[in-house]
């Protein structure tokens, strides 16, 4: 359990003509679509990668179209060892096999781009090809966490897949929620939270 500069000035300097040639135009931002998680902590916004990160997204909206976020809730956080305000916070269907549909195929990092910056939205996985119905955010920039085909192991890293938009301040608030010290196994001990915060729906708003 995911980083430009040109020689246009120099050119300009050394081919004064083209200083009248018309500027290129702009390439287009990858296409996105947005879903709104309205949580009895506030509203998050969430900006998918829909072009980028497609086989995550489409797995992400499969959840909210068939409505099987509502009623789920933010379960689990963790935090970043002496940082307390890094971490993340993780949602979902937390395993429960009546609200998860078959998992997906991994997507790395490295195919799509992307980086598990702070404010990014990732799929949880066990082994890679695992993930299905499970999601977290990060809270500080946390490279550890995409793929890094030189390491040795499971070096494929987790599915970002987009990020936050609008709510940074309600992702926050999630992960100083107070937790449950005996719940949990392993790694995950402590990080259950005592009162989880509820996802009273999940839908597209663009």
């Amino acid at each position: 359990m995911t980083r430009l500069f040109t020689l246009f000035s120099a050119l300009l300097l050394a081919t004064p003509a083209l200083s009248q040639a018309p500027a290129p135009a702009p390439s287009p931002s990858p296409e996105t679509v947005e879903v709104t998680l309205t949580t009895t902590a506030g509203p998050i916004v969430l900006e998918l990668e829909k072009e980028r990160a497609p086989i995550t997204t489409a797995n992400f909206l499969r959840y909210v179209d068939q409505k099987k976020l509502d009623g789920s809730a933010f379960y689990r956080v963790a935090k970043a060892p002496n940082a307390p305000e890094y971490g993340l916070v993780q949602f979902g269907a937390q395993g429960d096999p009546r609200k998860s549909l078959p998992p997906i195929a991994h997507e790395p990092t490295t195919k799509t781009g992307l980086t598990h910056k702070s404010g990014t939205i990732s799929l949880a996985r066990s082994e890679p090809g695992t993930g299905a119905g499970d999601f977290f955010i990060v809270l500080g920039d946390t490279p550890a966490l995409d793929a890094d085909p030189s390491a040795p192991g499971d070096n494929q890293g987790f599915a970002a897949f987009g990020h936050v938009a609008e709510g940074m301040d309600v992702v926050k608030q999630i992960l100083g929620e107070p937790t449950d010290p005996d719940k949990g196994e392993g790694v995950m001990k402590g990080q259950f939270l005592l009162k989880p915060v509820v996802i009273t729906s999940a839908r597209r708003t663009n």
